[in-house]
């Protein structure tokens, strides 16, 4: 019997994830379905109801529902609780249970720039839902500063200040922040500002940058931003959003299937979506 799987948000017409992980479920043999589903706030819980009658295998959950459906769940693990939103659900025992699989993926994709974040001076841009995903998935991880950078210091502050894990934090705003990029080993800009339409804006200048920083911008369209150009034109290394996208992927599949998909397959898939409207 053919397994379903689906993803909800609204909208969700852009959604390049029911090709990349169609493809997975093709190329790994497996019968199952991934489907799109596009769900208005108010039909939520009715829409969690159904999939559970249907025997969902599992889904995935996008903007704007990922805080909202932890109540419709059976359970969340405890990152996706500290996060306070959701983006994979598994359907174990009876149960659906919730996880969030965007800060591992971000972490999971950094691999190749920077193996590992202990003792590292991280600084991330934005504390809006991915920036928190991010935030608290390093500060697990021991970094030696991990401080959050934001136009309203004091959403920083509150970020920081609800993080379980003993980590040295700071907020500070974008002046403060721009100069002073040269302090740290790894910059992940987190905030839709660059995002095309608007592919000229970003957060801030980049003044006294070390070539051995690593700069990350969890947006992929444009491929490279704006502030990814001028970080890479000063000599450092870059990372656009692709990566994080198709990790956390990856990993939700891997938490329905049991298989850890081929990561390569599916960036080369959503680099043919993205076609022509990279910018």
């Amino acid at each position: 019997m053919k397994k379903l799987f689906a993803v909800l948000g609204n909208p969700i017409g852009h959604s390049m994830s029911p090709v990349m992980i169609n493809d997975l479920f093709s190329f790994y043999n497996i019968d199952a379905a991934y489907l799109p589903f596009q769900v208005k706030e108010v039909d939520l819980h009715d829409a969690v109801k159904g999939l559970k009658a249907l025997g969902v295998s599992g889904f995935n959950v996008t903007v704007p529902h990922k805080s909202k459906i932890i109540p419709f769940l059976d359970g969340i693990d405890e990152l996706a609780a500290n996060i306070g939103a959701v983006n994979t659900v598994v359907y174990e025992n009876g149960q659906l249970i919730g996880y969030n699989t965007d800060g591992p993926g971000f972490l999971k994709g950094l691999n190749a720039f920077l193996p590992k974040i202990t003792d590292q001076k991280v600084l991330i841009i934005g504390a809006g839902g991915a920036a928190r995903a991010i935030y608290l998935t390093l500060a697990k991880e021991n970094p030696l500063v991990l401080n959050i950078a934001n136009r309203t210091i004091e959403k920083a502050w509150e970020l920081i200040k609800e993080c379980p894990y003993s980590v040295f934090s700071s907020a500070c705003s974008f002046e403060e922040a721009s100069e002073s990029l040269g302090e740290y080993d790894l910059v992940i800009q987190t905030t839709l500002i660059g995002m095309s339409p608007k592919i000229n804006e970003q957060p801030f200048p980049l003044n006294k940058i070390r070539n051995q920083t690593v700069f990350c911008d969890i947006i992929y369209n444009p491929l490279e931003t704006q502030f990814l150009q001028e970080a890479r034109l000063n000599g450092a290394s870059i990372q656009n959003g692709i990566d994080m996208f198709v990790y956390q992927g990856a990993l939700a599949f891997e938490k329905w299937t049991g298989i850890f998909p081929d990561v390569e397959r599916m960036r080369d898939n959503v680099l043919k979506q993205l076609g022509g409207r990279t910018c």
